[in-house]
């Protein structure tokens, strides 16, 4: 490590400290509060679990497949084309989210349509793209 990037590591460690809230000085933990609050944790497994579940969704395309999935059913080749996506891509990233039970499908004959699992799937996608949308 540098002595210049030392030195910026400090300066900007130093400075998200000042700009982080803490506790000014020691005090005494409120052990009910405390206990209370340890009920309410997300346990370990759950946790790992969201944690995939968020990895998930941390891929463009991903988004943009549940985007479409948001406004219609569709297959997979209608979705490779508004996507200007491969039918293998687009069967790939759609296998990832069927694994997280994002998206579920249907057959008529030799095409298959797929939409999104559940209203909570809809809920959670257009949560975030309202949030995303509110001005600061």
């Amino acid at each position: 490590m540098s002595p210049n990037s030392a030195v910026n590591g400090a300066i900007s460690q130093s400075h998200e400290q000042k700009d982080t809230p803490t506790c000014d000085r020691p005090h005494l933990v409120d052990s009910w509060r405390a206990g209370e609050i340890q009920t309410q944790v997300l346990n370990t497994a759950k946790a790992q679990r969201m944690a995939e579940f968020f990895s998930l969704l941390g891929d463009a395309n991903r988004l943009r497949l549940l985007s479409v999935l948001a406004k219609q059913e569709l297959c997979v080749c209608d979705l490779a084309a508004a996507l200007s996506m491969s039918e293998s891509a687009v069967s790939h990233q759609l296998r990832a989210l069927r694994a997280m039970r994002l998206v579920s499908y249907r057959k008529v004959g030799r095409q298959v349509f797929y939409s999104l699992l559940d209203r909570h799937v809809f809920e959670l996608y257009q949560a975030v793209a309202e949030h995303l949308d509110e001005a600061d």
